[in-house]
C-alpha cells in the first residue's frame, strides 16, 4: 500500500514507520524542515524505546522516506493520514488550524482516489469539515473517502501499542474505504485484538471517551489517597483490592502526583467544552480536572512538612518527564512544583534520564544533573516524580550519605515505607502511612 503521513509529531512518526514495518511505502511530510532534514539522517525528535532500530531498519530497506513536499506524498498514495497537532487554544478547546490547513491541500493536490484518515484528536465533526473544505478546494471533482481512525498509543510502550492493540477503532462511510483500512491492519488484526468499525462521529468520540475515563480513574484513586492519608489505610492495598474486581481490572489505578502528558489534560479539557458547547453539564469530567490539579499542589504541601521555610533551601528532583520511558514534558507535574518551589524560593537541582533536554527549554533556574547520585548531594530533601525504573535499585544508604538531610517526598510510591523508616530517612509518599 502506498501511505502517506502528513505530520512527524509522536503520532505521526510512529504510525509512519509502524506503516512502513509492517510492509507498506510510506512517505512521512512535515513543514518543519529542520525535522525532516534530521529524520533523512535518522535522527528522530522524541525518545521512544525501540523506535530509532526500526526506523533505520526501514530506511535501508527503502520502505519509509521523509519529505516536505505536501503535493507529491498526497498524488503518490493511495490513503492519506493525518496526524498532526490540535494543540488546547486559550479556551481549551482543540485547535484543528492544521489539520483543516492539510485539508486545503489534499483539495489543490488530490489527483485520484484516495482514502483520507483523520489520526488527529479533534472535535466531534471535523472529518465533515474536512470534507467540506476538500470539496472547495478542488479543481475538479475527484472522489475519495472519509476515515476516521483515533490512536490509543502510550509513550513509551507506543511501538507495543500500535503492533499489539487492544483494539483498532476504525469510523467509515462505506465498504470501499473498509475493506482498504482491513488490509492495512490484516497484519496486527486477530480475533482477540479486533478491528472496531463504526460510524466517523462513534469514533472522533471514542478517542475523548476512552482518555476521560483513564484520567477520571486517575483523579479518584488521588481523591482516594487523600482520604487514605486523613483516616488510615494503604492506597497500594486499596489498588489491589479494588483491581481484583474483574469489571474495573487493576490498570490506572495508582495514585500519584496527577496525569499529565499530551493526552489526558487536552482531552479532558476539550471534552468538557464539548459537552458545554452542545448544553451537556460535565460536572464529572470538570472534577477530574480540579482533582487532578489540586495533586500536583499536594505535594508542596508534604515538602513543607519536612522543610518548613524553603527560602534558600535546596530541593532535589528526580524525574521531569510526566511518565516514564518518554521525554515527553508536556503538561508534567514536574513543571508546576518546579515553578512552586521556586516561587516560595527554594533552589532546584534535577535529574532525568531522557527528558533534560527538553525540560531544559521549559524550566530556568534548574542546575541539571547528570545522575540520580550528584543531583541529591547536600541537598536539604528528595521529591520523586516520576517513576523511572533505574531510581527503584539505587543505594540508599549512600543516599541518605548524600543528602544534607534524610529527607525523601516520594511522588509515585517507589519505596516501601517500612523499609525507609529503618533506614532513617523522613518520608512521606502518597495515601500510604509513612
Amino acid at each position: 500500500m502506498k501511505i502517506c503521513c502528513i505530520g512527524c509529531g509522536y503520532v505521526g512518526l510512529v504510525a509512519g514507520i509502524c506503516l512502513a514495518d509492517m510492509g507498506n511505502d510510506v512517505i512521512c511530510i512535515d513543514v518543519d524542515v529542520a525535522k525532516i532534514q534530521n529524520l533523512q539522517h535518522g535522527i528522530i525528535p522524541i525518545y521512544e524505546p525501540g523506535l530509532k532500530d526500526m526506523l533505520n531498519r526501514n530506511a535501508r530497506e527503502k520502505r519509509i522516506v521523509f519529505s516536505t513536499n505536501l503535493k507529491e506524498g498526497i498524488q503518490k498514495s493511495k490513503v492519506i493520514f493525518i496526524a498532526v497537532g490540535t494543540p488546547p487554544d486559550a479556551h481549551n478547546c482543540a485547535d484543528t488550524s492544521a489539520i483543516f490547513s492539510v485539508a486545503k491541500d489534499i483539495g489543490r493536490y488530490i489527483n485520484g482516489y484516495k482514502v483520507i484518515v483523520n489520526k488527529s484528536t479533534a472535535p466531534i465533526g471535523t472529518l465533515e469539515k474536512i470534507g467540506k473544505i476538500i470539496q472547495s478546494t478542488q479543481s475538479k471533482p475527484v472522489k475519495y473517502d472519509l476515515v476516521s481512525n483515533p490512536e490509543f498509543m502510550r509513550e513509551g510502550e507506543a511501538i507495543k501499542d500500535f503492533t499489539n492493540p487492544d483494539r483498532i477503532v476504525i469510523g467509515v462511510q462505506n465498504d470501499k474505504a473498509k475493506n482498504i483500512m482491513t488490509s492495512i491492519y490484516s497484519g496486527i488484526s486477530r480475533t482477540d485484538k479486533p478491528i472496531m468499525f463504526t460510524d466517523i462521529r462513534s469514533a472522533e468520540l471514542i478517542k475523548y471517551a476512552s482518555n476521560a475515563m483513564l484520567a477520571t480513574r486517575i483523579s479518584f484513586m488521588n481523591e482516594m489517597a487523600q482520604l487514605c492519608e486523613k483516616v488510615g489505610g494503604d492506597i497500594k492495598e486499596i489498588a489491589k483490592g479494588i483491581g481484583l474486581d474483574s469489571r474495573i481490572g487493576h490498570r490506572f489505578l495508582q495514585a500519584g502526583v496527577g496525569y499529565g502528558g499530551s493526552c489526558f489534560p487536552k482531552d479532558v479539557k476539550a471534552l468538557v467544552q464539548i459537552m458545554k458547547a452542545n448544553d451537556v453539564d460535565a460536572k464529572i469530567l470538570t472534577a477530574v480536572d480540579e482533582v487532578n490539579e489540586q495533586q500536583k499542589r499536594s505535594l508542596i504541601h508534604k515538602i513543607k512538612k519536612l522543610v518548613p521555610v524553603l527560602k534558600g533551601k535546596c530541593i532535589a528532583i528526580w524525574g521531569l518527564a510526566f511518565k516514564p520511558k518518554t521525554d515527553d514534558m508536556r503538561e508534567a507535574p514536574s513543571i508546576s512544583i518546579i515553578r512552586q518551589l521556586q516561587k516560595e524560593g527554594a533552589k532546584i537541582t534535577a535529574f532525568d534520564p531522557e527528558a533534560q533536554e527538553t525540560a531544559k527549554k521549559i524550566l530556568k533556574d534548574v542546575t541539571y544533573c547528570n545522575d540520580p547520585y550528584s543531583t541529591i548531594a547536600g541537598c536539604d530533601a528528595l521529591v520523586i516524580v516520576t517513576e523511572w525504573n533505574e531510581f527503584r535499585d539505587l543505594d540508599l544508604k549512600k543516599v541518605k550519605r548524600l543528602l544534607r538531610l534524610p529527607n525523601i517526598i516520594d511522588g509515585r510510591n517507589m519505596y516501601n515505607p517500612q523499609e525507609m523508616e529503618k533506614l532513617g530517612f523522613n518520608y512521606l509518599c502518597v495515601g500510604r502511612k509513612c
